[in-house]
């Protein structure tokens, strides 16, 4: 037995209007004045689907035959696509990194021309540029930042180069060549006043505390993409290189223990002070007061501890 509904003379059900729910837009970000990636909220962006208008970041936009879209209008899964740094060796894309191994180079040439061994260090270009603490007192500061592109000896600029072109090429293709360069020269100076405080009266050179700062940057770039802290190839990598450090008489302890702090310091302004993204948030004034303040800090630093 049915139940009839509505009367005799309407044998289908009348139609009641419900008023539909109030559909309120999602807060704005008070701080942020350009739009931001609907599934990357922490990124800011000026690009938006040209078929529906939502706000995407380079890592959600597909080109289409006309304009760019989004991945649900582009007939893509949801999900957004994450970026993950190409830690593989390859060319093209890092002309800094390229220009940094080649001025390295090329004092170890002039080195070689002075009469360098294989693992030893010269008394010549090194004395003259490398880091040590009663001459940086005398005013030459410049030992701060000329120190990083001395080796002591083939083997030591080697190591240096190779895990510099890994890292850094893989993060200057990610994050682009300026925010590669901040980082390695804040990694620079707080590796140079590192190692100063350690032992002022020690000549040092090398790029370690440039390449230890890459290390925490890639490190806080993967903690911004979901990955576990130490979960990856960066991290043992990192870990099995402090065990080094700390292993392996003469070794610069407070060159690379500083270098990674300046590295960390540089990607957690570059992100916003831990608010946004390293490699694509946008470069306000305040993040480069903040860089600023980073490097000039780390050459004080080296200045008072030496």
């Amino acid at each position: 037995m049915h139940e009839a509904v509505g009367d005799s003379r309407h044998p289908y059900p009348r139609h009641v209007p419900v008023a539909s729910p109030r559909v309120t837009d999602e807060p704005r970000d008070p701080v942020s004045v350009e739009p931001r990636c609907r599934w990357h909220p922490d990124r800011e962006t000026l690009l938006s689907c040209s078929s529906c208008g939502t706000p995407m970041c380079p890592d959600c936009a597909h080109t289409a035959a006309v304009g760019i879209k989004c991945r649900e209008c582009a007939g893509l899964s949801s999900a957004p696509r994450t970026r993950r740094p190409d830690l593989a060796l390859r060319t093209g894309g890092a002309s800094l990194t390229v220009g940094i191994i080649g001025l390295c180079v090329a004092i170890a040439v002039i080195s070689l021309a002075q009469g360098v061994t294989l693992s030893g260090a010269n008394t010549g270009i090194s004395l003259d540029l490398g880091l040590y603490g009663p001459f940086v007192q005398d005013g030459q500061w410049y030992r701060i930042l000329t120190s990083g592109f001395v080796h002591a000896g083939i083997i030591h600029l080697l190591f240096d180069m190779i895990v510099l072109w890994w890292l850094g090429g893989a993060l200057e293709r990610y994050a682009g060549s300026l925010r590669f360069g901040a980082i390695y020269l804040a990694s620079l100076v707080w590796g140079a006043a590192g190692a100063l405080l350690l032992a002022p009266d020690a000549l040092t050179v090398g790029a370690s505390g440039g390449v230890y700062g890459l290390m925490a940057a890639l490190l806080v770039l993967e903690r911004q993409q979901g990955i576990a802290l130490l979960g990856s190839g960066v991290g043992i990598f990192l870990l099995l290189n402090l065990a080094i450090t700390f292993v392996i008489p003469g070794i610069s302890i407070g060159g690379h223990l500083g270098g990674l702090a300046g590295g960390l310091l540089a990607a957690l302004v570059l992100s916003g002070f831990g608010r946004g993204h390293m490699a694509h948030g946008r470069l306000a004034p305040a993040i480069v007061a903040g860089m600023t303040a980073v490097i000039v800090g780390g050459v004080a630093m080296a200045v008072l501890v030496a």
